[in-house]
């Protein structure tokens, strides 16, 4: 999947289905390490995907944070 592709797909997931898909590469990533010590070499380029995709992930759940952080101080002030 192509990286605008990808992000775009991410912004369009609820805060939930977010959590659900850090989780889902955090469990990846776990596999991922015990092949990567086994010595899969396919396990290397996988790694990486997924490292890229749960920051992606990171950096959207931030970036709404603080959307609605602003938001509410607007609303207060």
């Amino acid at each position: 999947m192509k990286r605008r592709e990808e992000v775009d797909k991410f912004r369009d997931l609820s805060d939930e289905d977010l959590r659900t898909e850090t989780a889902r590469l955090k469990e990846s990533l776990f596999r991922l390490n015990f092949k990567l010590a086994l010595g899969e070499v396919d396990a290397i380029k996988k790694m990486r995907q997924e490292k890229k995709s749960l920051a992606r992930i990171r950096t959207i759940a931030r970036e709404r944070e603080s959307q609605a952080k602003a938001a509410s101080v607007t609303e207060n002030v």
